[in-house]
Protein backbone atom coordinates (compact mmCIF):
# COMPACT_ATOMS: atom_id res chain seq x y z
CA UNK A 1 0.00 0.00 0.00
CA UNK A 2 1.61 3.94 -1.06
CA UNK A 3 1.56 6.00 1.66
CA UNK A 4 -0.92 8.28 -0.19
CA UNK A 5 -3.66 4.98 -0.20
CA UNK A 6 -2.76 4.52 3.56
CA UNK A 7 -3.09 7.92 4.37
CA UNK A 8 -6.84 7.71 2.39
CA UNK A 9 -7.54 4.28 4.93
CA UNK A 10 -6.85 5.74 7.81
CA UNK A 11 -8.62 8.91 6.80
CA UNK A 12 -11.97 6.69 6.06
CA UNK A 13 -11.77 4.47 9.50
CA UNK A 14 -11.40 8.11 11.24
CA UNK A 15 -14.32 9.19 9.13
CA UNK A 16 -16.42 6.14 9.77
CA UNK A 17 -15.44 6.19 13.76
CA UNK A 18 -17.09 9.74 14.12
CA UNK A 19 -20.31 8.38 12.51
CA UNK A 20 -20.17 5.55 14.80
CA UNK A 21 -19.90 7.95 17.90
CA UNK A 22 -22.00 10.56 16.34
CA UNK A 23 -24.91 7.89 17.09
CA UNK A 24 -23.90 6.75 20.05
CA UNK A 25 -23.18 10.13 21.55
CA UNK A 26 -26.90 10.47 20.73
CA UNK A 27 -28.49 7.36 22.61
CA UNK A 28 -26.01 7.96 25.50
CA UNK A 29 -28.12 11.68 25.82
CA UNK A 30 -31.38 10.18 25.58
CA UNK A 31 -30.89 7.74 28.28
CA UNK A 32 -30.95 4.50 26.44
CA UNK A 33 -28.33 2.84 28.19
CA UNK A 34 -28.82 4.50 31.44
CA UNK A 35 -30.31 1.52 33.09
CA UNK A 36 -26.60 -0.57 32.25
CA UNK A 37 -23.49 -0.76 29.99
CA UNK A 38 -23.51 -0.26 25.93
CA UNK A 39 -23.84 -3.12 23.57
CA UNK A 40 -20.41 -5.51 24.14
CA UNK A 41 -18.40 -4.81 21.25
CA UNK A 42 -19.11 -7.76 18.83
CA UNK A 43 -23.03 -6.65 18.92
CA UNK A 44 -21.56 -2.67 17.73
CA UNK A 45 -20.32 -4.07 15.40
CA UNK A 46 -23.17 -6.32 13.82
CA UNK A 47 -25.00 -3.16 14.50
CA UNK A 48 -23.08 -0.73 12.44
CA UNK A 49 -21.65 -3.19 9.75
CA UNK A 50 -18.26 -1.84 11.08
CA UNK A 51 -15.01 -3.70 12.31
CA UNK A 52 -13.71 -3.78 15.88
CA UNK A 53 -11.09 -1.20 15.95
CA UNK A 54 -13.42 1.07 14.18
CA UNK A 55 -15.93 0.41 17.19
CA UNK A 56 -12.86 0.87 20.02
CA UNK A 57 -12.02 3.79 17.90
CA UNK A 58 -15.47 5.50 18.45
CA UNK A 59 -15.81 4.70 22.18
CA UNK A 60 -12.82 6.06 22.92
CA UNK A 61 -13.73 9.74 21.40
CA UNK A 62 -17.07 9.05 23.83
CA UNK A 63 -14.72 8.43 26.64
CA UNK A 64 -12.50 11.25 25.73
CA UNK A 65 -15.51 13.95 26.10
CA UNK A 66 -16.28 12.21 29.42
CA UNK A 67 -19.33 10.34 28.46
CA UNK A 68 -18.18 7.15 29.13
CA UNK A 69 -16.16 4.84 30.80
CA UNK A 70 -14.58 1.46 29.76
CA UNK A 71 -13.49 -1.16 32.37
CA UNK A 72 -11.94 -4.50 31.29
CA UNK A 73 -14.52 -7.03 32.37
CA UNK A 74 -17.34 -4.80 33.09
CA UNK A 75 -17.70 -2.73 29.23
CA UNK A 76 -18.96 0.28 28.57
CA UNK A 77 -20.63 2.23 30.47
CA UNK A 78 -22.09 5.98 30.73
CA UNK A 79 -20.31 7.78 33.60
CA UNK A 80 -22.05 11.33 32.62
CA UNK A 81 -25.02 13.21 31.36
CA UNK A 82 -26.30 16.11 29.47
CA UNK A 83 -28.95 18.09 30.48
CA UNK A 84 -31.21 19.59 27.71
CA UNK A 85 -31.68 23.13 27.14
CA UNK A 86 -34.36 24.24 24.50
CA UNK A 87 -33.87 27.19 22.26
CA UNK A 88 -37.73 27.15 21.85
CA UNK A 89 -38.76 29.22 24.67
CA UNK A 90 -37.66 32.21 26.42
CA UNK A 91 -36.97 30.41 30.47
CA UNK A 92 -34.30 31.07 33.20
CA UNK A 93 -32.46 29.01 34.37
CA UNK A 94 -34.03 27.39 37.04
CA UNK A 95 -37.73 27.46 35.16
CA UNK A 96 -35.27 24.76 32.51
CA UNK A 97 -34.57 22.81 35.37
CA UNK A 98 -37.92 23.04 37.34
CA UNK A 99 -38.51 19.23 38.89
CA UNK A 100 -35.43 18.05 36.97
CA UNK A 101 -32.43 19.06 39.58
CA UNK A 102 -31.60 21.96 42.19
CA UNK A 103 -30.70 25.37 40.75
CA UNK A 104 -28.26 27.45 43.29
CA UNK A 105 -26.82 30.70 42.61
CA UNK A 106 -23.17 32.44 43.40
CA UNK A 107 -23.37 35.95 43.06
CA UNK A 108 -19.28 36.37 42.43
CA UNK A 109 -19.57 40.13 41.61
CA UNK A 110 -22.91 42.52 42.31
CA UNK A 111 -22.02 46.52 41.31
CA UNK A 112 -23.01 49.33 39.71
CA UNK A 113 -20.53 50.62 36.50
CA UNK A 114 -20.14 52.40 33.88
CA UNK A 115 -20.53 49.67 30.62
CA UNK A 116 -18.81 49.35 27.33
CA UNK A 117 -19.97 50.91 24.47
CA UNK A 118 -21.28 47.66 22.67
CA UNK A 119 -22.88 46.94 25.94
CA UNK A 120 -24.39 50.37 26.04
CA UNK A 121 -25.30 50.47 22.13
CA UNK A 122 -27.27 47.06 22.45
CA UNK A 123 -29.05 47.99 26.15
CA UNK A 124 -29.72 51.84 24.07
CA UNK A 125 -28.23 53.65 26.82
CA UNK A 126 -27.07 57.06 26.49
CA UNK A 127 -23.10 58.01 27.10
CA UNK A 128 -23.13 58.43 31.02
CA UNK A 129 -25.88 55.94 31.90
CA UNK A 130 -24.47 53.18 34.40
CA UNK A 131 -25.45 49.65 34.12
CA UNK A 132 -25.98 47.06 37.21
CA UNK A 133 -23.58 44.16 36.63
CA UNK A 134 -24.19 40.88 37.71
CA UNK A 135 -21.61 37.76 37.74
CA UNK A 136 -23.23 34.80 38.64
CA UNK A 137 -21.77 30.98 39.28
CA UNK A 138 -24.76 28.80 38.65
CA UNK A 139 -25.07 25.15 39.89
CA UNK A 140 -27.30 22.38 38.69
CA UNK A 141 -27.35 19.52 41.81
CA UNK A 142 -24.32 20.77 43.33
CA UNK A 143 -21.96 20.85 40.32
CA UNK A 144 -20.99 23.97 38.50
CA UNK A 145 -23.02 24.36 35.31
CA UNK A 146 -22.63 27.83 33.63
CA UNK A 147 -20.41 31.36 34.28
CA UNK A 148 -23.46 34.26 33.59
CA UNK A 149 -21.93 37.68 33.30
CA UNK A 150 -25.40 40.05 32.71
CA UNK A 151 -25.59 44.04 32.35
CA UNK A 152 -28.86 45.58 33.49
CA UNK A 153 -30.64 48.95 32.40
CA UNK A 154 -29.91 50.62 35.67
CA UNK A 155 -33.66 51.38 36.59
CA UNK A 156 -34.60 47.93 36.65
CA UNK A 157 -31.28 46.50 37.59
CA UNK A 158 -31.06 48.96 40.34
CA UNK A 159 -34.44 47.61 41.97
CA UNK A 160 -32.43 44.40 41.56
CA UNK A 161 -30.03 44.94 43.80
CA UNK A 162 -31.71 44.39 47.27
CA UNK A 163 -33.46 41.05 45.75
CA UNK A 164 -32.68 37.74 46.06
CA UNK A 165 -30.11 36.54 42.95
CA UNK A 166 -28.95 33.77 45.16
CA UNK A 167 -32.35 32.16 44.74
CA UNK A 168 -34.15 33.42 41.80
CA UNK A 169 -33.83 33.62 38.02
CA UNK A 170 -33.20 37.43 37.00
CA UNK A 171 -36.32 36.76 34.54
CA UNK A 172 -38.73 36.51 37.04
CA UNK A 173 -37.51 39.47 38.98
CA UNK A 174 -37.04 41.55 35.71
CA UNK A 175 -40.81 40.71 35.01
CA UNK A 176 -42.03 42.03 38.89
CA UNK A 177 -39.97 45.25 38.67
CA UNK A 178 -40.60 46.16 35.19
CA UNK A 179 -44.46 45.16 35.47
CA UNK A 180 -44.61 43.23 32.36
CA UNK A 181 -43.71 40.77 30.91
CA UNK A 182 -40.22 39.51 28.42
CA UNK A 183 -41.08 39.30 25.05
CA UNK A 184 -37.98 37.77 23.03
CA UNK A 185 -34.42 37.13 22.86
CA UNK A 186 -31.93 37.80 20.03
CA UNK A 187 -28.97 35.08 20.72
CA UNK A 188 -25.78 33.55 19.51
CA UNK A 189 -24.41 30.45 20.11
CA UNK A 190 -20.53 29.78 19.48
CA UNK A 191 -17.96 27.06 20.93
CA UNK A 192 -15.09 28.93 23.21
CA UNK A 193 -11.93 27.26 24.73
CA UNK A 194 -12.27 27.71 28.49
CA UNK A 195 -9.52 29.89 29.41
CA UNK A 196 -7.87 29.83 33.04
CA UNK A 197 -10.12 31.72 35.01
CA UNK A 198 -13.39 29.98 33.65
CA UNK A 199 -11.81 26.47 33.58
CA UNK A 200 -10.77 27.28 37.36
CA UNK A 201 -14.34 28.72 38.48
CA UNK A 202 -16.61 26.13 36.01
CA UNK A 203 -14.11 23.12 37.42
CA UNK A 204 -13.41 22.07 33.87
CA UNK A 205 -9.84 21.33 32.03
CA UNK A 206 -8.07 24.57 30.56
CA UNK A 207 -9.08 25.09 27.18
CA UNK A 208 -11.55 22.26 27.73
CA UNK A 209 -15.08 23.22 25.09
CA UNK A 210 -17.66 25.93 26.71
CA UNK A 211 -20.47 26.82 25.38
CA UNK A 212 -20.85 30.75 25.33
CA UNK A 213 -24.41 31.86 24.40
CA UNK A 214 -24.73 36.12 24.02
CA UNK A 215 -28.36 37.20 24.62
CA UNK A 216 -29.77 40.27 24.57
CA UNK A 217 -33.46 39.91 26.32
CA UNK A 218 -36.37 42.44 25.48
CA UNK A 219 -39.77 43.45 27.44
CA UNK A 220 -42.59 42.72 25.99
CA UNK A 221 -42.73 45.99 24.51
CA UNK A 222 -39.54 45.62 22.65
CA UNK A 223 -36.92 47.55 25.02
CA UNK A 224 -33.75 45.73 25.52
CA UNK A 225 -33.15 45.42 29.03
CA UNK A 226 -30.69 42.44 30.03
CA UNK A 227 -27.60 41.94 27.91
CA UNK A 228 -25.24 38.92 29.17
CA UNK A 229 -22.31 36.33 27.95
CA UNK A 230 -23.12 32.82 29.16
CA UNK A 231 -20.38 30.26 29.88
CA UNK A 232 -21.67 27.05 29.69
CA UNK A 233 -20.14 23.56 30.29
CA UNK A 234 -20.14 21.71 27.44
CA UNK A 235 -19.88 18.66 29.06
CA UNK A 236 -22.71 19.45 30.69
CA UNK A 237 -25.31 21.04 28.54
CA UNK A 238 -26.74 20.41 25.35
CA UNK A 239 -28.96 23.18 23.51
CA UNK A 240 -31.80 21.77 21.90
CA UNK A 241 -34.41 23.22 19.85
CA UNK A 242 -37.07 22.81 16.94
CA UNK A 243 -36.88 24.80 13.40
CA UNK A 244 -38.91 25.25 10.49
CA UNK A 245 -38.01 25.92 6.85
CA UNK A 246 -40.43 28.86 6.04
CA UNK A 247 -41.20 29.50 2.48
CA UNK A 248 -38.52 31.21 0.79
CA UNK A 249 -39.50 34.60 -0.66
CA UNK A 250 -39.69 35.67 -4.18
Amino acid sequence: MTHSELVADQRRRADRARQVADVLRRQVLAGVYDDGPLPAEPALVAEFGTTRNTVRAALDLLRAEGLVDRCPGVGTTVVSRKHHHGLDRLLGLAEVFDGLGTVRNEVRTLTVTRPPAAVRDHLRLGPDDDVVYVERLRHLDGVPLSLDLTYLVPDLGSALLERDLAGSDIFGLLEEVAGQRLGHADLTVEAVSADAHSAAVLGTPRHAALLMVERLTHLEDGRPVDFEFIRFRGDRLTLRGTTRRDPLEA
